[in-house]
């Protein structure tokens, strides 16, 4: 069975050493010194390895079953949740008005990570209940606020979103699901939604789904769209629940990976649902959800991946096959471990340069976005916004490439269900499709994004880019850094030009290469974090840290993504540059 052990050591070089959580100066980030911090990590840790990691194995061989209406959760789940709970993990950035402890939403990112590398598809329940508090918080009215965030901040009560029709999942404005105004003021919600992951289960009393659906007046496509509470049961005005909804799961959906998290089929018949927000700016609100959840999935990408890596790196250790070229390394044994032969190296240094890099990423992201909600920072705002889709759809393609590339560390063990690597690719897999396939994050990231607000917030990009690489003006040690990196934004700028230049007359030739450049940015951005992370070895090393194999493991790992891996920028925009005709070239009826 896989094991997994939180590497809380290099989250806290992130948060201190990158990050300088201690002295950002934000409300809320007062208590984040180092103490502060690893307590809580290694609190969480000892949650992940002990209570979630053991149940990861056993939610995907029984998965969840629908008996007689209502879905039943693996074996230990609901101890888990219980203890979950518990523990205050459900409530750890809420607000503190509603029973939540307040703290960063970066330290919250930190904690996620954990939990999602234990178990990704347990730790979705609470994880989906976040963004509908999120949305709840941003759009309610005080009475929507009081009645329902309290308990879901607890996790006594449990949250969904409901977007995906049969027919339609990206294009939205097919919607078919109708909102029919009551003399009361609520609605009767009418249709049907599928894969709704948390859509049902046994862990909570009640269950808030927030429902996109049509109400009258609002013409057609998105602009009709309105975003209603639904839930499992009326809650009462003393906060007893009342009737049941007429709300039902159709069935569980058979996937593929994440089978202890039930993704249903929701069937909303006549149901009783509440306006959230204003009428027909639905999509407004939900994004409230999509934005956090995107960032959210990006951790999944890459945090499933640290679990397959860990797994992978330990065997590679341990099992014996063959000498090593340059003669014998363990001379007493029948053969090399693994891990000396060149191209299982390789193979795990492209896994430790992502993950690091991914991990300084997304903890960057969550930092902004501190930064945007404690004190007001557009900026910020802006920028985050423009890496909402880098953050999703780089990592977890990047991600699942990893934890595919873990499973290739065991050969044909890897391919056996008891070792347990097939359940990370699996689970991975359905990080690039789910929240905003990674195709449309592109489309997003180039026919929206790189012109919103009149371009600033890329240029802003660019231009701290260029300001980490003059910073080490004469630091031959950095050379290698910020050589690589200068060429690499070169590279990303001479993409946007091509967009610029092209992309009027032919959309197409900005669309054709949006994949591209999703992923040239990607590298970008995983450049100039790792720059700055060696930036942080450097000076710890200077300072007379005494771990120096760490730091200098560190700048190791970041030189080798830099000479391995950023090079690949040089790949994307070619493809960029080469059009929209080679992707266009064939009719239709030529495939």
């Amino acid at each position: 069975m896989p094991t997994y052990t939180a590497n809380t050591k290099d989250m806290q070089f992130v948060l201190h050493d990158v990050l300088n959580v201690s002295s950002a100066g934000l409300p809320g980030y007062e208590d984040m010194d180092r103490d502060f911090t690893e307590a809580v990590l290694d609190a969480a840790a000892k949650v992940s390895a002990e209570v979630l990691a053991p149940l990861n194995t056993v939610g995907d061989t029984e998965g969840c079953v629908l008996e007689n209406g209502v879905v039943r959760t693996p074996t230990g789940f609901d101890r888990a949740f219980a203890a979950m709970k518990e523990g205050g993990w459900t409530a750890l950035d809420c607000d503190p008005e509603y029973g939540g402890q307040g703290m960063p939403y970066v330290l919250a990112t930190a904690v996620g990570e954990m939990f999602v590398s234990a178990n990704m598809a347990f730790n979705m329940y609470q994880g989906l209940t976040h963004g509908a508090y999120s949305a709840i918080h941003a759009h309610g009215t005080p009475e929507q606020k009081a009645k329902y965030l309290p308990k879901m901040v607890s996790c006594d009560w449990t949250g969904t979103m409901n977007l995906t029709e049969p027919h339609c999942g990206t294009d939205l404005g097919m919607m078919r699901t109708k909102a029919e105004p009551q003399a009361d003021g609520s609605y009767k919600i009418t249709g049907q939604k599928i894969f709704i992951s948390a859509g049902d289960h046994d862990l909570a009393e009640n269950i808030i789904h927030l429902v996109l659906a049509k109400a009258p007046g609002g013409g057609e496509g998105t602009k009709g769209i309105s975003l209603f509470i639904v839930p499992k049961f009326i809650v009462n005005d003393d906060g007893s629940l009342g009737a049941r909804n007429p709300v039902s799961v159709g069935k569980i959906e058979e996937k593929m990976g994440i089978h202890g998290n039930s993704t249903c089929v929701m069937n909303y018949d006549g149901a009783t649902g509440w306006l959230l927000g204003d009428l027909h700016k639905g999509m407004r609100a939900m994004f409230t959800m999509m934005n956090e959840a995107r960032l959210g999935v990006g951790l999944q990408g890459y945090a499933v991946a640290e679990a397959a890596y860990q797994n992978a790196l330990a065997y590679a250790k341990d099992r014996l096959q063959g000498r090593a070229v340059t003669g014998a390394e363990n001379p007493n044994g029948p053969a090399d471990p693994l891990i000396v032969h060149p191209d299982i190296r390789r193979n795990l240094m492209d896994q430790k340069a992502f993950l690091e890099g991914a991990r300084a990423f997304t903890f960057w992201g969550a930092h902004l976005i501190d930064r945007g909600h404690k004190a007001g920072d557009a900026a910020a705002e802006g920028l985050v916004g423009l890496m909402t889709p880098v953050l999703k759809g780089f990592l977890t393609d990047k991600g699942f490439e990893t934890a595919v590339a873990a499973q290739q560390v065991y050969g044909g063990h890897g391919y056996i269900e008891e070792w347990g690597m097939s359940q990370f690719a699996r689970d991975a897999r359905i990080t690039m499709i789910y929240e905003g396939a990674n195709g449309v994050q592109a489309l997003d990231l180039v026919g929206r994004k790189l012109a919103q607000d009149g371009g600033k917030h890329v240029m802003a990009f660019f231009e701290m880019v260029k300001a980490e690489c003059k910073a080490h003006e004469g630091d031959e040690r950095m050379k290698p850094f910020t050589d690589a990196l200068k060429v690499a934004s070169k590279q990303l700028q001479a993409a946007g030009m091509f967009f610029m230049q092209n992309g009027m007359k032919n959309p197409n030739a900005a669309l054709s290469g949006s994949y591209d450049f999703m992923h040239l940015m990607g590298h970008v951005c995983l450049g100039l974090m790792w720059t700055r992370m060696a930036k942080a070895a450097y000076a710890a090393l200077d300072a007379g840290a005494t771990d120096t194999a760490f730091y200098e493991g560190k700048i190791a790992t970041g030189r080798y993504y830099m000479a391995r891996q950023l090079p690949a920028c040089g790949m994307h925009l070619a493809r960029i540059e080469s059009g929209a005709e080679p992707v266009m070239a064939l009719s239709v009826d030529q495939f």
